[in-house]
């Protein structure tokens, strides 16, 4: 550890001590809003120092923005470094769920997944793996983890996210970055904040008060600050006004001058507006290039709008996270060898303990000799991730077909049906007139390839095209139907966010889709195709209400020939797109329905990436919970299918009944937002804390999930230590296997503070792994922060003293003992 590193620390621990002995006094936690103007910048060490005195003007702009890399190794940015003075360069990657770059990389669970085994020692080791692998990889900034709360069940990235309670949020979250950075890897919180959806998030002005901000969006981050993470990624969105990658209130109030954070902020790619707005209110750093920290930034120097201190600041706060991780003085540990024997153990590790069984009726689970039905297409195919930054090149990732049949063994007959089509079918050669091969169109480089004709439909139906094709998606064919482009490019991004799944056929192609209502009769049908450098391969397929009803009687018959069925259900999340509904896309619903009329033991398992409604619920046998399992997925779910593992999994997030029946259903100011506008006005009551004040029952509550053994909760007390409670219970097996409970603290409202209170919020949790029959003694610490309000009138954290209930139970749903203590200041 640095001598600089030594001071900071020292900085921030006195900053502690200062708050603490405040607190002592008037019950305020935190110091009020600083002035930037009146604290200066502290100090880097004089390393860094030695350097900035050195650094020339564009030397020093080089820092604060991102350029092309010359040997790319496809990660999502690059910052030159300063050879002249031996300064490095960065490369920053994406890396939620495992090191994004066209190598290969151990392809993790999502982050969701992770969160439900409500465990901050494997979400350290979590880390680790990304932190080694992304080293080993060339990298040296990770763009992770993302601590933005579930906030709306239609987030596209709810996925890459971990719950909708900031306690649990900023438990994993530390921990998580305690593992990336312990590797050498600099961590970037993200996205800072309120980046709560995908919809119009580049322009959404979210609206929120004060309180809520602090007690709900901003406590995960304040814990990714605890942790030392080196760098904060602000987000898309406007705050109160003002877009967060210029918001002085977040970036330089909050963040430094309440959290102390010493790292640097960089912008989300393409998320910067302004030059010297930004830099003032405390950006450092614009990506992926040099839009408004380039040249625009040199200029506003040179002509004196803005100070070089300024500039100075920004770069002191890079160098000096550089510093601390040795990249500066060459103390840099060497490059590691990937580990992917390690690698894998842990993501079959996370998988397992993350998998959540929501619903199991008459020991439908484990299963058992005899005939097994698999059905759905996420039964044959991996699906090991969500689509956009969360991709990750796997090593290997096997199908749960192949894992269930491997597991089940010869005594055992394993039988497949598809159920649901993803890919299409080809159209008969008999629609389409004159007649082509449109299963394998091949047109060669340099070349092009048309069709004009008519496509000749029997009767109404709906269609869903299929288009495959091996180029680049701005290069795919075009297809004309009627006159009309079925398939047209996306806005700016879009074509880069279309999921971890549908996207990409089984044999590689790109895949785009177009639903539509065809009425009977001819319909003109035109195709150009040009091959491009390297030739293209494209193909032409069809999905109907015809094909849909013999995938579905194809399903009820293997599913009535087997003594059990598993079926797999799936939903494919990407970022830059929220969801519509919380059903299964497609005809799942239907085939859910249709195969459980025909075998009532039937699992369902739900690769998907938040929560789903399940209207088809009630003539089901079980249903698994296993999101983007990651590459070894299908192993985890086999195990917990076969009851090798005991699913250990609880919700980080309410499921809700169906989609009126939530904290954002039924208003568009609450979400997506009316006119460029969004109001956070549910305030406080996020998730289960919304469900409680409103007194709606959730299809499961956060918290939810059974094992195969059954636990009761005993002999609860609860005292008041001075800083904090500490709550202590006894858990027992009820049963005769092994098996992991997850018992829940929850703490009521305090009667002495006059503001907004959740009717309980979660206080403590501990994951426990207990033999059939035993019984354990647990004692929980519930802190001060989590029993304390945050005041708007002293802009500051106030303790909730008084008589304060204590409930332990098994979810926000369940809770089993209640008692009480006294809260003191």
């Amino acid at each position: 550890m640095t001598d600089t590193v030594s001071r900071r620390s020292a900085l921030r621990l006195l900053g502690g001590a200062i708050a603490v002995a405040t607190a002592a006094t008037t019950g305020l936690v935190s110091p009020s809003y600083a002035d930037d103007r009146a604290r200066p910048e502290a100090g880097a060490g004089p390393r860094v120092e030695g350097l900035l005195a050195r650094l020339t003007l564009d030397e020093k702009i080089s820092l604060l923005h991102g350029a092309t890399d010359p040997n790319s190794l496809g990660q999502a940015g690059y910052i030159p470094g300063v050879p002249r003075l031996k300064i490095p360069p960065l490369r920053l990657t994406d890396g939620p769920a495992g090191v994004r770059v066209t190598a290969h990389a151990t392809a993790l669970p999502a982050p969701v997944l992770l969160a439900s085994a409500f465990d901050p020692e494997l979400a350290r080791r979590y880390g680790q793996v990304v932190g080694r692998e992304g080293r080993a990889l060339g990298q040296d900034v990770l763009l992770s983890p993302m601590v933005n709360l579930i906030r709306t069940p239609y987030a596209g990235r709810n996925f890459e996210t971990l719950s909708e309670d900031p306690l649990l949020a900023g438990d994993l979250v530390a921990a998580e970055i305690k593992g990336i950075q312990g590797e050498g890897l600099i961590a970037t919180v993200k996205h800072f904040a309120m980046n709560n959806q995908e919809k119009d998030r580049g322009s959404i002005d979210v609206r929120v008060d004060e309180q809520t901000m602090h007690e709900v969006e901003l406590r995960g981050f304040e814990a990714a600050v605890g942790a030392g993470t080196g760098a904060v990624m602000g987000a898309y969105n406007k705050v109160n006004g003002t877009f967060a990658c210029e918001n002085k209130t977040l970036l330089t109030d909050i963040l430094r001058g309440q959290w102390g954070f010493d790292g640097w902020v960089m912008t989300d790619w393409f998320a910067a507006h302004s030059t010297v707005a930004a830099i003032t209110a405390g950006l450092d750093m614009e990506m992926p290039d040099g839009t408004y920290f380039g040249t625009p930034l040199k200029s506003a120097v040179q002509n004196g709008s803005l100070p070089e201190r300024y500039v100075d600041r920004a770069v002191r706060r890079i160098l000096g996270v550089m510093d601390r991780f040795g990249l500066l003085d060459g103390s840099v540990p060497p490059r590691p060898a990937r580990d992917a024997k390690a690698g894998a153990a842990v993501a079959l590790e996370v998988a397992k303990a993350g998998a959540t069984l929501l619903r199991n009726e008459h020991r439908t689970l484990p299963l058992t000799d005899g005939s097994i039905a698999v059905i759905g297409p996420t039964g044959s195919l991996p699906f090991v991730s969500g689509g956009g930054s969360a991709h990750v090149v796997p090593d290997h990732a096997d199908s749960p077909l192949d894992a269930i049949r491997a597991r089940a063994g010869a005594r055992t007959r394993v039988t497949y049906a598809l159920g649901e089509d993803l890919f299409g079918k080809a159209i008969p050669a008999s629609s389409l007139t004159p007649a082509f091969d449109s299963e394998g169109q091949r047109v060669a480089a340099g070349g092009t390839w048309s069709y004009d004709g008519s496509l000749t439909v029997a009767g109404t139906d709906e269609w869903t095209f299929v288009l495959h094709f091996s180029s680049a998606p701005t290069a795919r064919p075009q297809v004309l139907l009627d006159g009309v482009e079925l398939f047209p490019l996306a806005a700016g991004y879009g074509e880069y966010f279309s999921g971890g799944l549908i996207s990409v056929s089984p044999d590689g192609l790109s895949v785009r889709r177009k639903t539509l209502t065809l009425a009977a009769g001819a319909h003109t049908l035109k195709i150009t195709a040009a091959g491009g450098d390297a030739g293209l391969l494209f193909r032409l397929r069809r999905i109907t209400g015809e094909t849909r009803g013999q995938d579905v009687a194809e399903a009820v018959a293997t599913a009535r020939a087997a003594r059990q069925v598993v079926l797999f259900g799936y939903e494919d999340a990407t970022e830059g797109l929220d969801r519509t509904t919380l059903e299964l896309p497609g005809n799942q619903g239907d085939l859910i329905g249709a195969v459980t009329a025909a075998n009532p033991r039937t699992t369902v398992v739900l690769n998907t990436s938040s929560s789903t409604s399940m209207p088809w619920l009630a003539r089901t046998g079980a249903v698994l919970q296993m999101y983007y399992p990651g590459q070894e997925g299908a192993a985890a779910t086999a195990a917990v299918l076969f009851g090798d593992s005991d699913p250990g999994g609880r919700l980080t997030q309410s499921f809700p009944v169906d989609d009126a029946h939530h904290p954002v259903a039924g208003d568009p100011l609450r979400y997506p937002g009316v006119n460029g506008t969004e109001e956070y006005s549910e305030g406080i009551h996020v998730g289960y804390r919304w469900y409680d004040a409103e007194g709606v029952r959730p299809l499961y509550p956060f918290g939810h999930g059974l094992s195969y053994t059954s636990f009761s909760y005993e002999d609860a007390s609860a005292r008041w230590n001075g800083h904090g409670l500490e709550v202590t219970f006894t858990v027992r097996n009820a049963g005769r296997r092994a098996g992991v409970a997850v018992p829940q603290v929850y703490v009521g409202r305090s009667p002495d503070l006059q503001l907004d209170q959740a009717v309980r919020v979660l206080g403590a949790y501990r994951r426990l792994a207990l033999r059939g029959g035993e019984r354990r003694r647990v004692t929980v610490r519930v802190d001060a922060r989590t029993l304390s309000s945050w005041d708007v009138r002293r802009h500051a954290w106030v303790l909730g003293t008084g008589r304060r209930a204590v409930w332990v139970g098994a979810s926000a749903g369940d809770l089993r003992v209640r008692t009480s203590a006294e809260v003191k200041r």
